[in-house]
């Protein structure tokens, strides 16, 4: 059952937000029975996603000796079957089986070229194959091929520094492949792309297992359809994205979905980056992208009375780049089940164009712009969040929190709720004006949660209502003209537990220069 057919339709029940209140539970995650507008819906779990793949793409044995033995000997290579012709340092496999591939290639390539209904298995036990002008490795005609790094073995493939034409296919990568794709095994594979991509596949692309070292001037992984990543090690460092899944031909594909992994990630682009939807639902992740946040510095001058009257912030960057450099992206929705995240990230650190679900895990986040941004709904259920510089800590629509823990430091806004897409960063928000407008549709509802947040502009925003039905929340405002708690709409505290440094909570509304609401007087529990 392919992963293509199953997976928009599962992740379709995530992703169903309605536009004024987010979902608030997964039916996995315990739900909070404060949430006062938003709707309960049910999350897909690792195993019924991870269940799609089929006993081939999780198979790393083979039979060594009903396998065919390709031995590369230099300019040269030599087979004990038949289905493999070679010309010169062109090998190139016919036929359906498994093919275990030795030795060192120079300036060769190996070619699947064979029906499109056969299923070939690559087994990589040593291999070098560089190639100065293509592909390393070409799947040109296949239903699905399958490459595997034997136990114990170092693998290296390379390209040096061109792609010139041999079909009509526009290869542009190390690993090159019009079918679908698996890499799996218990070996390691380093690519090495000095022109164009590490790894691409022209359908679906899954990463089952294996330990992986990508040096790319593009993408390090680019999947069209998909890429789906189970398990493995990958060390990435890429001119464009480090993991890229884009299908411009139909938008309900260019999924991006990883189950579990440890990922090292330095890319000049985004680091992990999906153009419809993406779900984490474990991992390890240390991702950098552009040069980080340190070289953005961010100077805020602030003047006049709450939003009307213009919180301007003067920001200037090191070097101008006006490439997408964010952490994890989505054009479509997020949702992060669990993992460790450390992010350093010249632009947003995680930014959707969708709604944004935080069921838990640990964040550090580091963001030259905002930290967490979503153009719609934002729901946290639970999680860690160490969030030291940053533009805006959390930002969307609507933002709704259920519990966590949350240290804040921004130039802007802690959280912020606001109407409108995202053009903060690069040429928005880092050129003086936050672009978010007032809206009937944004809100924040915290029901719970730590909140320790020291901000330049407001510590808590909301272009609508502002309701705290529970949590701890210290609220430390360092900006003139900007207050610890601001909101346009209507402000009820039901039992949080708030303390300002500025009395803002009991007059959110004036003080911040918006709509007064029935805030309470002084500090503490209610407000009231």
């Amino acid at each position: 059952m392919k992963i293509k057919a199953l997976l928009p339709v599962a992740l379709a029940v995530v992703f169903t937000f309605s536009a004024c209140g987010t979902a608030d539970a997964a039916e996995t995650v315990s739900t909070s029975t404060k949430t006062t507008q938003s709707e309960t819906v049910e999350s897909v779990t690792a195993d019924n996603l991870a269940g799609m793949l089929t006993d081939q793409d999780l198979e790393i044995d083979y039979d060594e000796e009903t396998s065919a033995q390709i031995i590369l000997s230099g300019d040269s290579a030599s087979s004990n079957s038949n289905a493999v012709q070679i010309s010169g340092s062109t090998v190139t496999i016919t036929d359906e089986g498994t093919y275990v591939l030795s030795g060192t290639l120079n300036n060769g390539m190996v070619v699947v070229n064979a029906e499109d209904t056969d299923e070939v298995q690559l087994v990589l036990n040593g291999v070098e194959i560089t190639n100065n002008t293509s592909a390393a490795i070409y799947i040109l005609e296949a239903d699905k091929v399958l490459i595997v790094t034997a136990s114990g073995s170092e693998n290296s493939l390379a390209n040096g520094g061109e792609y010139v034409a041999i079909d009509d296919n526009n290869i542009d990568a190390v690993i090159f492949s019009k079918s679908d794709l698996t890499l799996s095994g218990e070996g390691t594979l380093t690519i090495n792309a000095a022109a164009g991509h590490g790894i691409v596949s022209k359908d679906d692309l899954v990463f089952a297992s294996g330990t992986y070292a990508i040096t790319a001037a593009s993408h390090g992984i680019s999947g069209k359809d998909s890429v789906q990543i189970t398990s493995g090690t990958y060390t990435i460092t890429s001119g464009k994205d480090g993991i890229h899944a884009e299908n411009t031909d139909d938008t309900s594909l260019g999924y991006l979905y990883i189950a579990d992994g440890t990922f090292t990630i330095a890319a000049d682009g985004d680091g992990v980056s999906a153009g419809a939807y993406l779900q984490i639902d474990n991992g390890n992740f240390t991702i950098t992208t552009g040069e980080g946040s340190a070289s953005v510095t961010m100077t805020a001058n602030t003047f006049g009375s709450g939003k009307g009257s213009g919180f301007q912030t003067q920001t200037t960057a090191t070097a101008e780049n006006s490439a997408s450099q964010k952490g994890i992206k989505a054009d479509g929705t997020i949702t992060i089940l669990s993992g460790s995240f450390i992010l350093d990230t010249a632009d947003d650190s995680i930014h959707a164009g969708g709604d944004i679900l935080i069921a838990g895990g640990e964040y550090s986040l580091q963001s030259g712009d905002d930290a967490v941004h979503s153009d719609a709904a934002i729901t946290i259920q639970n999680g860690m969040f160490t969030i030291p510089y940053c533009y805006e800590g959390i930002e969307g629509l609507s933002v709704t929190i259920d519990g966590g823990t949350f240290n804040i430091t921004s130039v802007d806004d802690g959280i912020n709720a606001a109407g409108g897409a995202d053009s903060s960063g690069f040429g928005g928000a880092r050129s003086g004006q936050e672009q978010f407008a007032a809206s009937s549709n944004s809100f924040i509802i915290i029901n719970g949660g730590s909140f320790a947040i020291v901000s330049t502009g407001d510590c808590i925003d909301s272009n609508g209502s502002l309701t705290i039905n529970g949590g701890t929340l210290k609220l430390t405002c360092n900006g003139s003209g900007n207050t610890a708690i601001d909101c346009d709409g209507t402000y009820a505290n039901n039992g949080g537990d708030v303390t300002t440094n500025d009395g803002s909570e009991s007059n959110p509304g004036q003080m911040g220069g918006g709509m007064a609401g029935p805030g309470g007087m002084g500090q503490g529990r209610g407000g009231h």
